[in-house]
């Protein structure tokens, strides 16, 4: 069997964690596809901080760090530290792409990973698909979901 290798940017992290309509059922499918062993997902670490609070969505309380972090320790995560060589990756897409650098950080560590697809919420990266990488990365939001929710980091307890 051969284990698809996904990029997640914060947006996919978030829409689970809220339960936001019409994204975490997406979310949750590929969740369940990774807990069967038919996925890896990756992310990178700037992800462990951005999820507490993007820029119109509601904050994670502190009250739930431990649920947050127990999550990302999950066998199927994978997080990649932001290094120097894929700062500069990201500055080059910042340019040449017109890709915000938050977002520019998670194309750079897909590219550098070799992810099958970076899965995002964002329609405007969304239209970067097949525009940057070699080979072309594909962007799309998370595949379809398989059935029900799975609970964060093995709790019944939602993060909000």
């Amino acid at each position: 069997m051969t284990v698809e290798k996904i990029y997640w940017d914060s947006a996919c992290f978030l829409s689970h964690f809220h339960a936001e309509v019409g994204q975490a059922e997406k979310c949750d499918g590929v969740l369940q596809r990774a807990e069967r062993g038919e996925v890896i997902i990756v992310t990178s670490a700037l992800t462990l901080a951005e999820v507490l609070w993007m820029r119109g969505e509601p904050r994670l309380q502190k009250e739930k760090a431990e649920l947050v972090q127990k999550f990302f320790r999950r066998s199927y995560i994978r997080v990649y530290n932001v290094s120097r060589k894929l700062a500069e990756a990201a500055q080059i897409l910042v340019w040449d792409s017109r890709i915000k650098p938050k977002d520019a950080i998670h194309v750079a560590t897909a590219i550098h990973v070799g992810a099958d697809a970076l899965e995002t919420f964002d329609a405007k990266l969304i239209g970067k698909s097949g525009e940057v990488g070699n080979p072309l990365l594909l962007i799309r939001e998370p595949q379809p979901a398989a059935q029900g929710r799975l609970p964060l980091a093995g709790s019944a307890e939602d993060p909000t």
